[in-house]
């Protein structure tokens, strides 16, 4: 047998006493409904039951809320009188409304009004499903305990199962790390006792007198939490609130006002100021210490998820800066927006094709770091100048370097740009160290339409085709070790003048062509 605690008990008071509010509450909607259809019909000779009716309700609904409020006296070992008064308390109010209300529905019946007749069924009803609970509170005051409540009314709560989880939380509450907090009030008093409980609670507190002294703390050191006056000399503390909410470095510390100010418009201006709670004083120091908790606690899963934003957002920024590494940063975006094939057909381009001299013996002679460093180097160089002349690299192909001008962006002055860049690419190897090992180029530049689109899933490539990039590749195979080879496409749309020597060449797939060397 289970001995009930008075929380157990009074839980399951407070939780009948609710049941009974809802039908109290609705006697008391329809009675009033119905008042106001029996007038607009001129049902004068109802109007007395009816006020006899609101009255009762009246009386039941005080009677309910102190119940709820828990001011009714329920002694826990009561005598059969406490039980009679308890059941007469609650029945002589319903016995009222229920003897008045089945005149009024004969009335009504008699001279069918049917729509008034349904209200007044519906106050029936409500009054017969109070009468059902009526035995279960009278149970309560009975020697057997919560034991002899009726079965339906007991299951729907477990008093001791709720007993029990408060004081889980309120021992797991006691076990959570402590807070920084910043205690603002201009009473001494004030402060010292906030600051006396909170450091007992494993709180670190630091106090501040004003405003401004507690924007020097703010700025001097770092808080979980500021506990805020609202009344205070020099600057109030929602003007105060306002300052922090305003300041990127503090609008995401929790504040909790404290404020003798109980009045609802105090505290909802607070709240809309962005105070996270409002507790007035006198406060009590189990409700304190359980704001203070949860706000506590709702920070630190703020800041968890505010760092794992930050982290997402540079991983974000890392995979863009790859991504934009890889491809053009306006192919970038257009994957960003969701576009599934990129392809573009473009009538003026200009391609370059750049390709070591006698690559293979290089190759041979020199061990595999020094030669993969050196082409590092090298085509890094060549991506710098790219970037500096406004040209896009394509690719490398093993020894072999090809950009191009005029994709992804058209380009008036594409021909100019790739030609610069092949002057400033064998310019900066000219000024390299000599030596038996030192790279040479050839390079190869003709102007066209080309194909340029986006391909692969697991590793992106941005490539052109076209017999432009072909005729290219071609020039630069039949060019001259450390000049710079131009198709005759190539000449007609240089827009800068040029020193240039013609010369025919013969490309395999082509023919004859006319091709020029540029002079440095």
């Amino acid at each position: 047998m289970s001995v009930e605690s008075d929380f157990q008990r009074q839980a399951i008071v407070t939780h009948v006493a609710q049941q009974l509010a809802g039908p109290a509450r609705a006697i008391t909607g329809f009675q009033e409904l119905v008042t106001e259809h029996a007038r607009d019909l001129g049902l004068d000779e109802v109007m007395p039951d009816l006020e006899r009716v609101g009255a009762a309700a009246q009386q039941l609904n005080v009677l309910i809320d102190r119940l709820i409020a828990g001011r009714a006296n329920f002694p826990k070992r009561a005598g059969i009188e406490s039980e009679a008064k308890l059941r007469h308390d609650l029945r002589t109010p319903l016995n009222a409304i229920i003897g008045y209300s089945e005149m009024i529905l004969e009335e009504a019946e008699d001279l069918n009004h049917h729509a008034l007749a349904d209200d007044v069924r519906v106050m029936l009803a409500a009054s017969e499903e109070l009468l059902a609970h009526i035995d279960a509170i009278a149970g309560i005051s009975r020697n057997g305990g919560i034991e002899n409540l009726q079965v339906a009314d007991r299951a729907r709560i477990d008093a001791a199962g709720l007993e029990q989880t408060l004081n889980r939380t309120e021992s797991d509450a006691h076990a959570a790390s402590g807070g920084r907090i910043l205690v603002v009030d201009d009473i001494g008093s004030n402060r010292d006792l906030l600051s006396r409980r909170l450091q007992r609670a494993g709180h670190w507190v630091v106090t501040a007198a004003t405003g401004l002294s507690a924007l020097e703390r703010l700025g001097e050191q770092v808080f979980d939490l500021v506990l805020l006056d609202v009344l205070m000399p020099d600057m109030n503390g929602i003007e105060l609130l306002l300052r922090l909410r305003a300041d990127r470095r503090w609008q995401r510390i929790p504040v909790i006002m404290i404020s003798g100010l109980n009045e609802v418009d105090a505290v909802a201006r607070c709240i809309e100021a962005g105070a996270d709670d409002y507790l007035p004083k006198p406060f009590n120091p189990v409700l304190l210490h359980a704001r203070i908790n949860s706000t506590l606690e709702k920070k630190r899963w703020l800041d968890r998820e505010h760092n794992y934003l930050r982290r997402i957002e540079a991983e974000k920024r890392r995979a863009d800066s790859l991504l934009r590494a890889i491809l053009p940063g306006q192919i970038v975006a257009r994957l960003q927006k969701g576009e599934q094939i990129i392809a573009d057909r473009f009538e003026d381009v200009t391609i370059l094709f750049a390709d070591i001299v006698g690559f293979s013996p290089i190759a041979a002679r020199l061990p595999a770091s020094d030669l993969v460093k050196r082409l590092g180097a090298m085509f890094s160089l060549f991506d710098e100048l790219a970037e500096a002349h406004a040209v896009e690299k394509i690719k490398t192909i093993g020894d072999a370097y090809m950009a191009a001008c005029g994709v992804p962006e058209p380009a008036q002055d594409h021909a100019d740009r790739i030609v610069a860049l092949g002057q400033a690419m064998l310019a900066a190897l000219k000024e390299q160290p000599s030596s038996p090992d030192s790279f040479r180029l050839r390079i190869g530049v003709h102007t066209g339409p080309v194909i340029a689109g986006l391909i692969g899933r697991s590793r992106f490539v941005y490539d052109v085709w076209g017999e432009t990039v072909n005729v290219a590749s071609r020039l630069e195979s039949q060019g001259v070790a450390d000049r710079l080879q131009i198709s005759e496409a190539t000449r007609r749309v240089l827009r800068s003048s040029r020193a240039l020597e013609p010369r025919s060449v013969n490309l395999k797939g082509v023919g004859p062509v006319e091709a020029y060397l540029v002079r440095d």
